[in-house]
Formats: structure tokens, C-alpha cells, sequence
């Protein structure tokens, strides 16, 4: 062969390989999913021992993933846990620490917006909390979300279910279900909520929409599931009831049956359209719940609590083209890692991001603590949010320390409705969660080296 016409074969040959490669590359980005189970516990799946709770969609979506059964939310409030999820970011560091901002009132700790309850009348209270709100959204909003790192990857994104600071544009989506608009009842999710209870087809249709393009999808999925109204499909109501006396654990039970079809159907849509390989599911519950079968809220020590009930969550990654499906028993991870796990996918540095990539075993197994705090439901001061501090949690190993705020709990709050609000103890608490999984023996006396050693890693860790 002549020789020149060797070298101009050969740098051809590089030119379409590279122009090749940079297409693959771009091609073969993750699709992302992030599915996120509202108020459930997390018990209450079969792939955990559940002898009742039937979940198959998601036990089958445990065993096809890197799943660390011993999670932990960032919060045990839904807002600022979801903050959390979006940013990668602790809420003292967001600013989101409650669902709500307070409008000021001269009633009880926790009114009900009645007339009389508060000074300004009941009408303009959604005029005055949405301007409140503006505030900490303007905040908040400082802060980079995982939509905006995608976004600049080529992604195109989508929100449905949850979504508390405003609208999924603000957030960052490119379109979404939420319009934040307070005047037609903008807060929680508004029409968000729809998605699941009244099918996916939202969803689906976004997804058509980015393969059109060929261009990557991120899709959060934040149904209103199993949280109240607990509303199932009467034949799921029917089943449950069969199973237990109690028909507000029924209703409950029902409703986790229901998220989990949901989840299946999710995942038979991606596999019908070829997308299930290319595709990171990320799993995880924004908070938990444990059904008071006297009624139909949520007992003590779980929502709302920085208990286990409260804060303990399964998180799952599931990636057939990256991830090898593994169940982790033994280490603690946080909602703040998924993050930072997904920028170490894409190549993306960290920054200064608290959480770690997961998929790290070494950081992993070199990480043996995870953080937590638990806030009021509600904002007492928008210019500044972590005044309302309840408890400051550190989870090591076995080892779970509780540092409460004396400012806000000033006594051992015994009533039921004082616990539900997340209003517990007034002394520091230690549980080995090793002897003592459900956190009944306080043995912060027996072990005060644990707990001075532990207190030192929170004060390192919350610099407020």
C-alpha cells in the first residue's frame, strides 16, 4: 500500500473513532429515576422481614441493586428531607428545616388556623405565609441542585409528586407537575400529588418525549404514596383486612401495596422501551411512619422523631450497566450521599458536598458515621431557620447519640400529642442499636465515653 495513503487511512481511522467514542459517551449517560416513598417505615417491606406487607415490585428492585438496608434520612421531616435529596446538603446547610414558615400568632404551640387563634385575621394567612415562604425559597435557591448539574450534563428533566419550595421550575426542571401558585392552593405538591394515585402516565409521556430527542431523562417520582389520606383500591383495603383487626393499619398496609404496583409499573415501562439497562433507579423514603392503629395518623416515635421510626430508611441504587446488585447490612449511608454518588457516575467533582459516593467500598467502609437533625414542623424565624432545633443524631456503628436543644425542649414531654410533634426528652440519650433496635434503654449513663466522643463528632460536623 502506498504510504501516504496508509497515514491518511490511518488518521481518518482516529478521527470517526474519536468522533465515535464522544457519541457513545454522551449516548450512554444514565437515564436517572428518583423514586422516593413518602411516610412508610422502614420495616414495611418484605425484602425486611415484613410477614404481612406484600411488596414484590420493590423487594425485586432491592435484590437487582446496590441496596444499604441501613439508610438514614436526613431528617424525619418531608421538606427538608426532599431539600436534602436535591442538594446533597444537611438543612442547616439549605435552610429548610421545616414545612412551614410560622405567620405570627399569639395562640398555643401548635394552633389550628381557626378564627381567634391567631392576631391577624384567618383570611390573609395564605398571603402572609406565602410571602414568608418567598423568602426561604429565595435562600434556598442559592444553593445548586442536582437538576442544575444535570441540566449542564444534557439532561432534561421532570418533577411529579412532592415538591415544597415553589414550583418545578423553580426547582429546576425543565417541566413538572407542581405549579407552587399559593392563590390555587400551591403547597406539598399541589397537583404533583396526582402522580401514582391516578396513574403515570405524566411520566411516561416525558420519557417518550426525551427519546424523541435522544437526549438523557432525570425524573423524580415522589408520590403521594403511602402517605394519608390512606385511600387504597378497595380490593388491596379488602385483602388487608383479612389480616389484621385493626382497619387503620389495613388502610395502611394497602396503601404500601399500592406504592409498590406503582413501582412496578414504572419498571415494566422502562424494560417495554428498551431503557431499563441505562437506566439509574435511585430508592430511598423521605421519612418514616409507624401506624397508630387508634387512628389515622402516626404513632409516637416516628414521624417526626429521631428515632429509627423517624429517620431509618432502605436506599437503593440500581444501574445494570454499572452498579453489581449488592445488599449491604452493615454500613450507614445518608439521603445526603446520593448526590455526590451520582456526580462520581458522571465524572463530576464533588465539591464540597458532605455526603460520599457510595459506590466507593473503601469511603464506605472509612465512614463510619452519618448525621441527622430533627426541627418543628414549622419555621419559627425565616432569616433563621435552625432555631427551631430539636435534636442533633449521630449513628455510629451500633451507637446512636440524641443531643436535644434545651432552647426548644425544656421538659420530658410525656403527652402523646407533645411526642407526635417530635417533643421527647430532655436529657441526652445513647442506644445500642445492636442490643436495642427499637431505642427502649437509654445507657447514656453507663457509657459516658461514647457519648463525649460522639458529642465531639456533632459539634465537629453541625457548624451552624
Amino acid at each position: 500500500m502506498d504510504h501516504k495513503l496508509f497515514i491518511t487511512i490511518f488518521l481518518i481511522s482516529i478521527i470517526f473513532s474519536s468522533c465515535s467514542k464522544d457519541r457513545f459517551e454522551e449516548v450512554s449517560k444514565p437515564n436517572i429515576i428518583f423514586i422516593i416513598s413518602d411516610d412508610q417505615d422502614y420495616r414495611d417491606y418484605g425484602f425486611m422481614g415484613h410477614e404481612t406487607v406484600e411488596t414484590p415490585h420493590i423487594d425485586r428492585l432491592a435484590q437487582e441493586s446496590l441496596t444499604f438496608t441501613r439508610g438514614y434520612a436526613s431528617a424525619p421531616l418531608c421538606s427538608p428531607s426532599l431539600a436534602s435529596i436535591i442538594t446533597g446538603l444537611y438543612a442547616f446547610q439549605h435552610g429548610i428545616t421545616g414545612n412551614d414558615p410560622v405567620v405570627k400568632f399569639t395562640g398555643p404551640r401548635y394552633p389550628k388556623l381557626e378564627a381567634g387563634a391567631h392576631d391577624f385575621p384567618r383570611d390573609s394567612y395564605p398571603v402572609r405565609r406565602d410571602s414568608a415562604f418567598q423568602i426561604l425559597a429565595k435562600n434556598f435557591y442559592k444553593n445548586k441542585l442536582i437538576t442544575e448539574t444535570l441540566a449542564e450534563q444534557g439532561y432534561r428533566s421532570f418533577q411529579s409528586g412532592k415538591w415544597w419550595v415553589g414550583s418545578a421550575e423553580d426547582a429546576g426542571f425543565d417541566s413538572g407537575m407542581t405549579h407552587g401558585d399559593y392563590t390555587r392552593g400551591g403547597r406539598h405538591g399541589d397537583e404533583g400529588l396526582k402522580i401514582g394515585r391516578e396513574g403515570l402516565e405524566p411520566i411516561y409521556d416525558f420519557i417518550e418525549s426525551t427519546s424523541e430527542e435522544e437526549v438523557p431523562f432525570f425524573v423524580w417520582y415522589a408520590p403521594f404514596l403511602p402517605h394519608t389520606p390512606h385511600t387504597p383500591p378497595r380490593t388491596l383495603e379488602e385483602k388487608y383486612l383479612k389480616l389484621t383487626p385493626d382497619s387503620t393499619v389495613a388502610k395502611y398496609w394497602a396503601m404500601i401495596e399500592w406504592f409498590d404496583q406503582t413501582v412496578g409499573d414504572l419498571q415494566n415501562f422502562l424494560r417495554e422501551k428498551g431503557l431499563d439497562e441505562n437506566t439509574l433507579i435511585v430508592y430511598t423514603c423521605d421519612n418514616g411512619w409507624i401506624q397508630d392503629p387508634s387512628s389515622n395518623s402516626y404513632a409516637s416515635r416516628s414521624k417526626r422523631s429521631p428515632f429509627e421510626g423517624g429517620i431509618r430508611t432502605p436506599i437503593m441504587f440500581k444501574y445494570p450497566k454499572g452498579i453489581s446488585p449488592k445488599r449491604d447490612d452493615k454500613h450507614v449511608i445518608s439521603n445526603v450521599d446520593i448526590v455526590p454518588t451520582i456526580h462520581s457516575i458522571l465524572g463530576i467533582d464533588h465539591g464540597e458536598l458532605p455526603g460520599i459516593n457510595v459506590l466507593d467500598e473503601q469511603q464506605v467502609q472509612n465512614r463510619t458515621t452519618v448525621f441527622a437533625e430533627a426541627y418543628d414542623h414549622d419555621i419559627e424565624n425565616i432569616q433563621n431557620p435552625t432555631e427551631t432545633l430539636l435534636y442533633q443524631i449521630a449513628i455510629e456503628n451500633e451507637w446512636k447519640l440524641l443531643i436535644p436543644n434545651l432552647k426548644m425542649i425544656e421538659k420530658a414531654d410525656k403527652t402523646k400529642e407533645e411526642q407526635k410533634a417530635g417533643y421527647y426528652s430532655n436529657e441526652i440519650q445513647l442506644y445500642n442499636l445492636n442490643k436495642d433496635p427499637l431505642e427502649k434503654n437509654n445507657v447514656s449513663e453507663q457509657h459516658p465515653e461514647q457519648v463525649k466522643r460522639l458529642r465531639k463528632k456533632i459539634s465537629s460536623w453541625y457548624q451552624n
